[in-house]
């Protein structure tokens, strides 16, 4: 059974972390507990760590600490080598793997970087590792600068070299291939490698061939005098502003780095005021050359503009400084998320996860963790992309939400409000807004008299009149409603700046429940650190009767089922079993009996108390035959006070995540937010709801 993988390059500079974050983020989302390893680092100073440790434990969160992380250095390595004392360092590499091999369901293992001293013993020694490890291995290399013929065949030695010695190799990758030789070079690795190898070409990104201005200035070693939180900015060209300010604002481009002398004045502001005109193109920065910096006047000027690009002071010549930066190797660390996302999401556009997966993970753990839930949701929704409206486009959470979903392209997205408000806000957080998102506003829509029109024709046996349809039709929550209604979205989320009421008003008015469904209800998946629960209902019916709660019951464990989490039902009361008597014990007690007659197929125990329905031992001491009790996954409240109560206890005290509520039981997803909601809450609300319109349209 494979308990590690062993992620080899055939050179330095190859871009193997896009493979390191897309394999922990998969393996993550097939098993509880995985864990990283680098056999050999490089040599750094005190107080600097190794930059693929850090960005992947704290990207991840994985449960190590930095020092048990890797075995060796490469000065270490490179000492015991020179006195033939190779098996000690192997000895060590394999002791350490072994003591996270114990802690931990899978290993990714990421091999050396061909670096510095040593770099030519290295492919060897990784093969070795490799095969005395016992794990089978990804190989990566890179397509710059080198011919078809020559990639390939590279990567077919490399292929062979590993096979030679025993260890298995499960995929072959071609990174920063040229995006119109991708198919020429997949075609080719088809043809020259061992039939059974995973083949994988991905295309070179700009986003992550680029450097940023951190990775500039902790380069060149400089000062930042302004900027700092923009420092993620990705760089795309550099050009020397050393000719006369009018000449030199024809020659910027998008994403420049502006490299001038500290008493530019003229430069430096008339980049800065070019940045924020629309006539020209944004720049990344300001490096300002020979340790200079701008006069007193000048530093005031600069410090009353409302936005500035970084602005950094670094020593040297302008030509010396200029040379510097054209050799810097972007590199992708723990602060850059828009690297790590990219990354990411390259991994899964061009590489064959699931077959890899399949021959990666050979056994599959009971239960599943919220780390395995959320990448399977994300996976799900990119499946088979839905159509999501959000009605508070102007919401700066919605937009980053927004932005975020979009990147992932786990969704397609309408957003409500005045579209000069909703950019003007984004322009104002910093954000991109990608050209696919759609912006409404419903008192100008197209849309706007056929809606309003349907909505009287819906509702005039409740004597609406045409006149109040279309005023509540300029309503974005009327109108995000009737857009999901007439099949113009899939679902609609909204309730970050509305309430619970304003939100699912219109939806329990024309777009009403599905056959056979009386009652809408609701559930909060709680992301509890080692597993999922689902809590129903904590927010829409106050004091459901023995039916009522019946009907909560059997449709919670229906959305928990078609969330890929096996439903386990416990009826909460202050009793278990035949225990207790009184008027709430024995609603309890009616609606379990409900449940069981409505639905056989269910596994449910009620009335059940909370710690008999979680903890094993207690739920075989009270309910010894039970196939719920101490293994519950849905947990239904007797009335909305206790639900919401103990959800948000539970979300305080242990950490845990709460997406929801999730509605159930409309003919069409429409989902509630929380006022307090979080950026993260909404991107996991709008991704169900793209999943529960997946399922209503099948």
């Amino acid at each position: 059974m494979n308990k590690g993988i062993y992620v080899a390059t055939i050179e330095a500079n190859s871009g193997k972390s896009i493979l390191s974050l897309g394999l922990m983020r998969l393996l993550l989302g097939k098993m509880a507990r995985v864990g990283y390893f680098r056999p050999i680092i490089d040599d750094y100073p005190d107080g600097k760590q190794d930059n693929h440790i850090a960005t992947i434990l704290s990207h991840f969160n994985i449960p190590l600490n930095y020092e048990e992380a890797y075995a060796c250095t490469r000065s270490q390595v490179v000492q015991k080598t020179s006195r033939n004392r190779e098996d000690e360092v192997l000895d060590t590499i394999i002791q350490k793997y072994k003591d996270l091999e114990s802690r931990f369901d899978f290993i990714l293992v990421e091999g050396t970087d061909f670096t510095g001293e040593g770099a030519i013993i290295e492919w060897d020694f990784n093969v070795l590792l490799a095969k005395n490890l016992g794990i089978p291995t990804v190989i990566l290399s890179t397509g710059v600068g080198k011919t078809l013929e020559e990639f390939v065949n590279s990567l077919a030695l490399a292929c062979d070299s590993f096979r030679d010695k025993g260890v298995e190799v499960l995929m072959v990758a071609a990174n920063k291939i040229q995006p119109e030789n991708r198919q020429l070079v997949l075609d080719q690795m088809h043809s020259d490698l061992p039939e059974g190898v995973l083949t994988a070409a991905i295309p070179l990104n700009p986003v992550l061939g680029n450097p940023s201005m951190r990775e500039i200035a902790d380069a060149l070693g400089g000062e930042v005098l302004f900027g700092a939180r923009h420092l993620d900015k990705q760089v795309a060209h550099f050009g020397v502003g050393a000719m006369q300010l009018r000449n030199y604002l024809t020659h910027l481009v998008e994403a420049t780095l502006v490299i001038t002398p500290g008493d530019r004045a003229d430069i430096i502001l008339g980049a800065l005021q070019a940045n924020l005109s629309t006539n020209y193109p944004s720049i990344s920065g300001i490096i300002l050359t020979g340790g200079l910096v701008p006069e007193e006047t000048i530093i005031r000027l600069i410090e009353g503009l409302s936005e500035v690009v970084p602005i950094v002071s670094v020593q040297g010549g302008t030509f010396s400084v200029t040379n510097r930066i054209g050799s810097i190797q972007p590199r992708i660390y723990a602060g850059n998320t828009l690297k790590i996302e990219q990354s990411l999401k390259d991994f899964s556009a061009y590489v064959p996860e699931d077959a890899l997966a399949e021959r990666l993970v050979t056994f599959r753990a009971e239960g599943i963790t919220p780390r395995m839930f959320q990448y399977n949701l994300l996976k799900k929704a990119q499946s088979d992309v839905k159509h999501i409206v959000l009605p508070e486009g102007a919401d700066q959470r919605v937009l980053r939400a927004a932005v975020e979903l979009a990147r992932y392209q786990a969704v397609r997205l309408t957003l409500l409000g005045r579209p000069e408000e909703i950019r003007e806000k984004a322009r104002q957080l910093q954000l991109e807004l990608p050209g696919e998102i759609q912006l409404l506003d419903p008192r100008n829509a197209p849309q706007f008299e056929e809606y309003a029109n349907t909505l009287y024709e819906l509702r005039k046996h409740k004597n609406m009149e045409l006149t109040m349809a279309q005023d509540l039709m300029s309503d974005v929550s009327y109108f995000g409603t009737m857009m999901v209604h007439k099949g113009h979205a899939d679902g609609m989320v909204s309730g970050a700046a509305h309430t619970t009421q304003h939100t699912i008003r219109p939806a329990l008015q024309f777009i009403r429940t599905r056959p056979g469904v009386h009652l809408v209800s609701s559930v909060f998946f709680m992301c509890l650190p080692d597993r999922v629960t689902v809590f129903g209902d904590c927010a829409i019916n106050p004091n459901p009767d023995a039916a009522e709660l019946a009907e909560i019951a059997i449709s919670s464990a229906d959305t928990t089922a078609s969330f890929g989490i096996e439903p386990r039902v416990a009826m909460l009361s202050y009793s278990s079993g035949s225990s207790g008597q009184g008027a709430d014990v024995d609603r309890v007690r009616e609606a379990t009996r409900l449940v069981r007659e409505r639905r056989p197929d269910l596994k449910v125990e009620g009335p059940i108390q909370y710690d008999a329905a979680v903890d094993l031992k207690v739920g075989r001491s009270k309910l010894p035959d039970s196939e719920v009790a101490g293994r519950a996954t849905v947990f239904i409240f007797p009335d909305l006070n206790t639900g919401n109560n103990t959800y948000k206890a539970v979300q305080r005290e242990t950490g845990a995540l709460a997406i929801g509520p999730v509605l159930q039981g409309l003919n069409k997803p429409v989902n509630d937010l929380s006022r307090g909601c979080t950026e993260d809450d909404i991107f996991n609300t709008v991704v169900i709801t793209a999943i529960q319109a997946q399922q209503i349209r099948k």
